[in-house]
């Protein structure tokens, strides 16, 4: 964000639920959908319906330009959280869900949501994720519901003199700027930008980590993992263990080591019980949680002691293989 004086502040926002939090066990949720496979939207249908409007209340945390400069991680990780304790929650306002839609075509399946679509004050942070959206999103939209697709209700802006350079193309139904000129700039004064609404100019300094993230060496991917996991209630981590057993059982035995070895990282009681209830060898776990996450890797390469069968398929024919062309992965 930022104000008129081009002060910026960098903000994540949250949603808060205002129904309260529980979640369904994986024996619970075969049940369910086993009956009404539609159940999470029939009950919201059912709680307009009663005017029991869902509500969520929203926050923001704030961090400023020297503290992310000065932060410990990359503070635009999206894998990455803030601490409240560090940058406390500010209470904004609340989210109201109080109509069904009365055309579900019309105002859900033709609605086109963008990041890049921001008010004044609201700027794009160097989140890699973001920046990407930023552009696919408006492009999914173009392909699947038409070129003018900001022409459709559902997604025009409610103020009636937002203008922007584009013109022409299928479907447009208005008076397309008329004989305005298409070009700027120009001597008529058409489409001049507003710098008075302008996110302010954003310096860049440190290095630019352009493949793979693990080898920026202040990047930590199992901290914020670690500190989840300790807050978490016992019953809660009971089901955290049970769901990763039960989904991670058809892997095989390499990539279950992989997998104990990263929570044992993160945390080493959340390791410990992930190896127990994977059936595995907690002293290879933590032999292996010595090294970092190439010598793990390739100590748990397929053809390696917790591989599977050389692989009789030709090379040639096959995409999936490991590094040495011999080995399924």
């Amino acid at each position: 964000m930022y104000n008129s004086n081009n002060e910026r502040v960098w903000v994540k926002f949250h949603f808060k639920t205002e129904q309260g939090i529980k979640n369904l066990t994986d024996a619970e949720a075969q049940k369910i959908c086993a009956t009404d496979r539609e159940s999470s939207g029939r009950d919201l249908f059912e709680a307009i319906t009663k005017k029991d409007y869902p509500k969520w209340r929203m926050y923001i945390q704030v961090m400023s330009e020297d503290e992310a400069k000065h932060h410990y991680e990359n503070p635009f990780d999206i894998t990455k959280v803030w601490p409240h304790k560090e940058y406390p929650l500010i209470e904004v306002g609340e989210l109201e869900l109080n109509r069904w839609p009365d055309n579900y075509f019309a105002e859900v399946e033709q609605a086109a949501f963008t990041p890049a679509h921001v008010v004044p004050g609201i700027g794009f942070s160097p989140d890699k994720f973001l920046q990407g959206r930023l552009f696919v999103y408006g492009d999914a939209q173009r392909y699947r519901l038409g070129i003018n697709y900001n022409q459709i209700p559902v997604n025009q802006a409610k103020n009636a003199t937002v203008n922007d350079y584009h013109r022409d193309g299928a479907m447009r139904v208005d008076g397309n700027y008329g004989k305005a000129p298409a070009y700027s700039p120009n001597s008529l004064g058409y489409w001049e930008a507003q710098r008075e609404y302008m996110e302010p100019p954003l310096d860049l300094s440190g290095a630019m980590w352009r493949y793979d993230p693990t080898d920026d060496p202040t990047d930590d991917c199992f901290k914020a993992g670690g500190n989840l996991y300790r807050i978490m209630s016992e019953d809660k981590k009971e089901l955290l263990i049970g769901n990763t057993a039960r989904n991670i059982a058809h892997c095989s035995e390499n990539i279950k080591y992989r997998h104990a070895v990263h929570c044992f990282w993160a945390d080493k009681e959340y390791g410990e019980r992930i190896t127990k209830a994977l059936l595995l060898d907690i002293n290879v776990v933590k032999e292996l949680a010595k090294g970092n996450q190439k010598t793990l890797i390739e100590a748990t390469l397929p053809h390696g002691k917790f591989g599977d069968k050389p692989c009789d398929m030709d090379c040639s024919k096959c995409k999936n293989c490991c590094i040495d062309k011999k080995y399924m992965m």
